[in-house]
């Protein structure tokens, strides 16, 4: 698909930023596994935080999703954790813009896009993860509050968001989305993940003690929780194979310059056939994706989600960057392997 003249400045844009901003930090970023609030104000600016929401809101008003994924993954190129912000923004709100009502993306979606609040998404627990109807968290109705007590676990931006779209029981067999504000009397952060990868990223325990919240927070209908879950589903994984492709192109180019420059020999690695085959197989399972990617993310945003395409491109993707990345650090060699380059950040 062509891209459109908008997307066209807005990747170029992207591209100059990441670049500029974001390139030249993201080892320290790493290194330190520190969150960096100035590439959240930096993404602010250009308006990537806000491309899934409605127009008026400063959201993407044509192929939404498509762009999402395209902005994502030529910021994952540089830095992977700073992609990962795009994703969690998108996937947070979704909630709220799939289940709202007026009156709550009136009072809601301003905070973030106008106040800029980053937002949590907040389903995975100790003891229920992908297996999403397992959650043990509990919303129990009492007057014109309903009192929300869970652990919830691996939330992406848990320590650093202001709000949370929270799923938890209403009933047996019966999940319910809540927003739920960082400030709420009861809900305190707990442990942060010291993680192999993506350490740029906040990865936080949120734990929700008797946690007042009040029955207009509440999203949809109670019991809408479950399918609102699987629908996110749809428009995250072709992010996510988003992330995962930028991952890939980054190691990719990174390999391909330093096997021209690299002798081995007498001659460039790159003029030898077993490094070249290497390169060419990345960059067919790179185009490849490409291809899933687009087709998902257009599936979503002309009204007709496909679990399966969504699904197929971030299994693909995902195990494509897997294998790109391994295969470039034998590019490097034992270079590969150290903190010096890039490489072993891109593999972890």
């Amino acid at each position: 698909m062509e891209f459109t003249e908008e997307q066209k400045i807005l990747l170029s844009t992207v591209h100059r930023a990441v670049e500029e901003h974001i390139a030249p930090v993201a080892a320290e970023t790493d290194r330190e596994g520190r969150f960096n609030w100035d590439v959240v104000d930096l993404f602010w600016d250009l308006g990537l935080l806000q491309i899934m929401l409605p127009a008026q809101y400063g959201g993407w008003p044509e192929n939404p999703c498509y762009t999402l994924c395209l902005c994502t993954e030529e910021i994952a190129k540089a830095c992977a954790s700073s992609a990962l912000l795009l994703i969690i923004q998108a996937v947070g709100s979704f909630p709220i813009l799939h289940a709202g009502n007026d009156s709550q993306k009136q009072r809601l979606l301003p905070r973030i896009s106008q106040a800029r609040e980053l937002i949590g998404y907040l389903v995975t627990e100790p003891g229920a993860g992908s297996d999403v109807k397992s959650i043990s968290c509990k919303a129990e109705k009492s007057g014109p509050y309903y009192i929300v007590n869970g652990r919830k676990t691996f939330a992406t931006n848990g320590a650093v968001a202001r709000l949370y779209c929270v799923l938890a029981k209403t009933r047996d067999n019966e999940l319910t989305f809540f927003v739920v504000d960082r400030e709420s009397d009861g809900l305190s952060i707990g442990k942060i993940e010291e993680k192999c990868g993506f350490r740029g990223s906040n990865t936080a325990e949120v734990i929700l003690d008797e946690v007042r919240v009040p029955v207009e927070n509440l999203l949809g209908e109670p019991g809408d929780g479950f399918d609102l879950a699987m629908a996110d589903f749809n428009m995250s994984r072709p992010a996510v194979a988003g992330l995962a492709l930028g991952i890939a192109e980054g190691a990719l180019s990174y390999a391909t310059q330093y096997a021209k420059e690299r002798r081995a020999f007498g001659k460039a690695l790159v003029e030898h056939q077993a490094v070249l085959f290497m390169l060419a197989d990345a960059k067919m399972l790179i185009e490849a994706g490409r291809g899933l990617i687009e087709r998902a993310a257009l599936s979503f945003d002309t009204g007709n989600p496909s679990p399966e395409l969504s699904s197929m491109a971030k299994c693909f993707c995902s195990d494509a960057a897997m294998k790109i990345t391994t295969d470039m650090v034998q590019v490097l060699g034992g270079y590969g392997y150290t903190k010096d380059y890039p490489l072993e950040r891109m593999f972890r």
